[in-house]
């Protein structure tokens, strides 16, 4: 249900049926268009929209699974002899498992469980109901296997490499055994693992003695492994509460929130596996320090062929320094072979060390020009030469040829006449030389590299484009054409494509992009309302950049079925993928900063486009996006009139650590104190303390004019429910209507109710913006709740 709440009242909950006084002459609301594009029904009608590609390791060889409205298939390309043949018939499959199981197999709808290769044993491998299949490519064989145990998956193992020995944890202590030892000899590394300060991946169980997964990272040569083991006992905790079990059940887990004096603390442990000694790596620099960590692209720590060396990013608690160290695994010391400084943050978004040659020379991602480039550095972190050049952003690094000091990677902005934010991939010489586009289309580009590197698989799309997949060689050359999502289903039922865009900021010179979608029966001499699907970033802008039929970008559409415009774009301060400037224009303003942007934007496509009534706009996002209309609901109360806001953190100094202290900034003060000593002597020493203050939504409560619907999760251990418990206790002083639904037991995404939510989502904006209003209560869930 909906719960409204009013003053009259005090703080009690009740249902309330009030009318949204407008001018507006009421209009029908489809909601049977809207399900019939809702993202089931959409993936139903094309199937795929991806094709993922699955290498074999060391091969020029890969197969891939691909399904649309001719059943699912299995294909297998062999790119150095330009061939592709199915991997195996289809009906001659369903055959044979028929023949074994004694029923019948749909050959266009085979249920092969965890299809894969194995490239140890140089067959695919399957399974159905409790048996495992073997089939072997080359003589077109499919094999019975055993029968797999009813418990044989073994989360808790972590193989090294060589698949020699498995490194596994319990009761917080961190322990191995050998793969091939009949007898499941355990040793123990440590003593000193307890719950907070773990090598348990669940640092917080407190109920099993049994064996569970660990920290551990193997390097490639099996001899060592690594554990990156952080102490969270002094930071406090927070509770959510599961009200449908059979008995509440209260979860507990640890949170930093921002400006706290108890951060978690970073440590990096190092164990031979020769000696089964360990030694803890001598990082220690800065006050509450990260190593790796949240953001930091490949987490932050890297290795190499050889497990002699260790290689860190050590970053600071204000995010404006980074070192790149370089540590000796056998004696622990460390050595910092450069270091960089930028404000008002490092974009570890973006960053990337590559290691070549184990330790040779350097490829290093760094925006000091205002612009992330590539730079190469010796193996004593001095700069050989800048290897990309130019007034746009690199971003992913694909792959990299060491034998033709090659690097392949994703750029932003580098084409003219283009959206910026569409990826094209490039390829560059170590020395700067060659820089060549190898993804020519028009659109948003992805890429998978054989472990060769001569070929690699690409997709590209736009949202108006739909999903093509190409295998190319490295000049960029095409090999052959692979599948093309087929919207022929779609377009027999009134699909139409959603359109690109882009308008200025409310700067008057900034270009922002974005999407539109309009209903299959879009007339354009009619006044539509126009809803925003925001999300302000910093991390991703709320708009697709490819072809989708899922997640927003299938909610955006559904939803605009319904009756309405409903558009997407970006604002200054939403992406990493653009220069400096803009993806930290958001700074110390992290409640504001989006908001003018999306008003002046929407402005601009009444003006552009007469079937938008800029009398009825409404905005609706999650998460950040819930947090964002809510702000701007109350920040420009006259122009906004309706918002959905689900999971908002309305209040940053309650979220996380990393979103609050990043995005916003955290002040460092460091002061003389007294203190004392071991031999119980009063001396002075340094200390730093951290402080942060954010403001939040609940601080423009005064302002609410129009309807507000928030929803969230009563589990969200990302977003606590707390944020939108304060946002209410907020309106409730103020004196304000507004409407809230809480969904029991659900998380941050929530889960089976994310259709419920979705059928919310679309009658609360026709109420209140259609002035439209179904007789019955019924909604059509197609997965029911239980």
């Amino acid at each position: 249900m909906i719960l409204r709440y009013s003053l009259s009242i005090s703080i009690s909950l009740f249902i309330t049926f009030a009318l949204f006084s407008s001018d507006t002459i009421a209009q029908d609301a489809n909601f049977e268009l809207a399900e019939q594009f809702t993202s089931q029904q959409m993936q139903k009608m094309t199937g795929n929209t991806f094709l993922r590609t699955r290498w074999i390791e060391d091969e020029d060889r890969f197969w891939y699974e691909w399904e649309d409205t001719n059943g699912k298939r299995w294909e297998f390309v062999d790119a150095g002899n330009q061939t592709r043949r199915p991997l195996f018939d289809r009906d001659e499959m369903a055959a044979q498992l028929s023949e074994e199981f004694s029923r019948g197999f749909n050959a266009k709808d085979l249920d092969l469980k965890e299809f894969d290769y194995d490239t140890d044993r140089g067959f695919f491998t399957f399974h159905i109901d409790s048996l495992e299949f073997k089939y072997h490519i080359d003589r077109d064989e499919l094999v019975r296997g055993d029968s797999l145990k009813p418990d044989e998956s073994e989360s808790w193992q972590s193989f090294s490499p060589d698949s020699t020995w498995i490194a596994f944890s319990r009761e917080h202590d961190l322990y191995v055994m050998q793969a091939d030892d009949p007898d499941s000899t355990e040793i123990r590394l440590t003593n000193d693992g307890e719950r907070w300060y773990s090598y348990q991946a669940d640092h917080g169980d407190t109920t099993s003695t049994e064996r569970l997964r660990s920290r551990a990272s193997w390097f490639e040569d099996s001899q060592k492994l690594y554990v990156k083991r952080q102490d969270w006992r002094d930071v406090d905790e927070l509770w959510v509460i599961n009200t449908i079990a059979q008995r509440p059940e209260l979860e507990t887990y640890k949170y930093n929130l921002p400006g706290e004096e108890n951060h978690y603390q970073d440590e990096i442990m190092v164990f031979d596996m020769e000696t089964h000694e360990g030694i803890r790596l001598d990082t220690d620099k800065w006050p509450d320090q990260s190593l790796g960590g949240v953001y930091v692209s490949g987490g932050g720590v890297y290795t190499s062929d050889e497990s002699d060396y260790l290689w860190i990013l050590r970053r600071n608690r204000t995010w404006d320094e980074i070192d790149v160290v370089k540590a000796n695994t056998t004696t622990g010391e460390t050595e910092v072979l450069w270091s960089e400084k930028s404000e008002p943050y490092f974009n570890v978004m973006n960053s990337y060390l590559g290691v070549i040659n184990n330790g040779e020379e350097y490829i290093w991602w760094s925006e000091r020009t205002g612009w992330g480039q590539l730079y190469r550095y010796d193996s004593e972190g001095n700069l050989v030469n800048r290897i990309t050049d130019g007034h746009f952003m690199v971003a992913d690094v694909a792959a990299i040829d060491t034998a033709a000091s090659t690097i392949y990677f994703e750029g932003f902005g580098l084409e003219e006449d283009r959206n910026p934010f569409h990826a094209h991939y490039y390829k560059v010489e170590f020395d700067g030389s060659g820089q060549e586009l190898i993804t020519s289309e028009n659109g948003n580009h992805s890429v998978s590299m054989s472990d060769s590197r001569d070929y690699f698989v690409q997709n590209f799309s736009r949202p108006d484009l739909p999903t093509k997949a190409v295998l190319r060689d490295n000049q960029g050359r095409t090999i052959m054409d692979l599948e093309e999502v087929d919207l022929t289903k779609m377009y027999e039922v009134g699909y139409t494509l959603p359109e690109e865009f882009s308008v200025k900021a409310a700067d008057g010179t900034t270009d922002l992009f974005g999407v539109m979608w309009k209903p299959a029966d879009f007339d354009s001499s009619k006044s539509y309302p126009i809803i925003s699907y925001v999300y302000p970033g910093p991390q991703v802008e709320p708009y697709p950049r490819g072809f989708s039929v899922g997640g927003t970008a299938a909610r955006a559409h559904s939803l605009s079925q319904v009756g309405f415009v409903v558009i997407a774009m970006g604002n200054r301060g939403g992406s990493p993928l653009r220069e400096k400037w803009y993806h930290s224009y958001g700074y110390d303003n992290l409640r504001d900063y989006a908001l003018a942007d999306n008003r002046y934007g929407i402005e601009q496509l009444g003006a552009r486009r007469d079937y938008i009534d800029l009398s009825r706009v409404g905005i609706y996002g999650h998460s950040g996006g819930g947090f964002m209309s809510t702000a701007a609901l109350l920040t420009y109360p006259e122009f906004f009139k309706v918002a959905v806001s689900s999971a908002g953190n309305h209040d940053n100094n309650v979220y996380n650590i990393w979103w609050s202290e990043f995005h916003h900034g955290v002040t460092a003060s460091t002061d003389s104190v007294t203190v004392e000593n071991e031999d119980g002597e009063e001396v002075k020493e340094e200390k730093t303390t951290f402080s942060s203050r954010i403001p939040a939504n609940q601080e423009l409560a005064d302002n609410l004019q129009g309807r507000l619907l928030l929803v969230h999760g009563e589990m969200d251990n990302n977003v606590h429910p707390a944020h939108t418990y304060r946002m209410a206790d907020a309106l409730i002083r103020a004196g304000k209507r507004f409407d809230m639904m809480i969904f029991p037991e659900a998380r941050h995404g929530f889960g089976r109710y994310s259709s419920y939510f979705e059928r919310m989502l679309w009658d609360y904006f026709a109420e209140h913006l259609l002035d439209y209003r179904e007789d019955g209560v019924d909604y059509n869930i197609p997965d029911h709740l239980d």
